[in-house]
């Protein structure tokens, strides 16, 4: 697909400095980040690990009691290629004690909770080790809002947040991820045999084909119609990234002064630093 192949060796070097140069604005040499044993989080691991270096990088694994045991293997494989901190920590007891009062819970508000649950453990890790949190989303998962709020979305630094999923497994070549894990069907790993594209309905492929048409090129309906993609597709994609815009900003605030945060206030660089 044109515009989905990228130069990974300069992407590399890009990501690596955003990582490096982002962390240490804060006068800060260390990152956290969870490891699931899927493409995304690997290679955010690789790249943390080039940028501040193999000792600087703490990976957890965060299981539930349904988590697939290779995904625990798999993210340890990442740890031990890295050489980088890692520690497993299971959240089932957490996880449990919660819905022991909400039973008739559905796997939405299970799989949120477990999402949320990892993210408060993460940044207790990095207040523990005055550390940033390392984001593991793509542009795909972001657009199709296929990701949770306060969850796997909370973090300091998205260094692979404009990527799609297509171009993260180049990437992830170029960088010596293993294999496995490149060739592995993706999933959150929420409970035994789920993948993201049987949630989605569509590959990752097809998604992003069309996602990079409609958002990076702003390609119009007819445009994209034109191209061979199906009306009903279009639509659909469409409605998910409208519908889950909420995810992608910040809470609105009611504007009552001359300079509102994230809207005329956004950083404090004309100060002077």
């Amino acid at each position: 697909m044109p515009g989905l192949p990228i130069n990974t060796r300069l992407l590399r070097r890009i990501l690596v400095s955003f990582i490096r140069e982002e962390v240490r604005k804060f006068d800060l040499n260390r990152v956290v980040l969870g490891v699931s044993g899927g493409i995304d989080s690997s290679l955010v691991a690789y790249l943390a690990a080039e940028a501040m270096g193999a000792d600087n990088v703490y990976a957890y694994s965060l299981p539930y009691s349904t988590s697939s045991p290779e995904s625990e293997e798999h993210a340890r494989l990442v740890a031990e290629r890295l050489k980088i901190h890692f520690e497993e920590i299971p959240i089932t007891p957490m996880i449990d004690a919660y819905f022991e009062k909400f039973p008739d819970a559905d796997r939405a508000r299970r799989g949120n909770k477990m999402a949320r649950e990892r993210m408060t453990i993460l940044y207790d890790h990095s207040a523990r080790l005055s550390a940033l949190v390392l984001g593991t989303s793509n542009k795909s998962e972001l657009l199709l809002g296929y990701s949770t709020l306060h969850g796997d979305m909370a973090s300091a630094l998205h260094p692979i947040g404009d990527l799609y999923k297509t171009q993260v497994r180049l990437l992830a070549k170029e960088m010596g991820v293993p294999q496995v894990i490149i060739d592995k069907k993706p999933t959150a790993d929420l409970w035994h045999g789920q993948t993201d594209e049987e949630d989605l309905g569509f590959t990752y492929k097809q998604a992003d084909e069309l996602l990079y048409l409609m958002v990076d090129l702003r390609f119009s309906r007819e445009e994209l119609i034109a191209k061979g993609f199906a009306p009903s597709f279009i639509d659909h994609i469409y409605q998910k990234i409208k519908n889950m815009h909420f995810k992608r900003r910040l809470p609105v605030i009611a504007k009552v002064s001359n300079r509102t945060i994230d809207r005329d206030f956004k950083y404090s660089r004309d100060w002077g630093r």
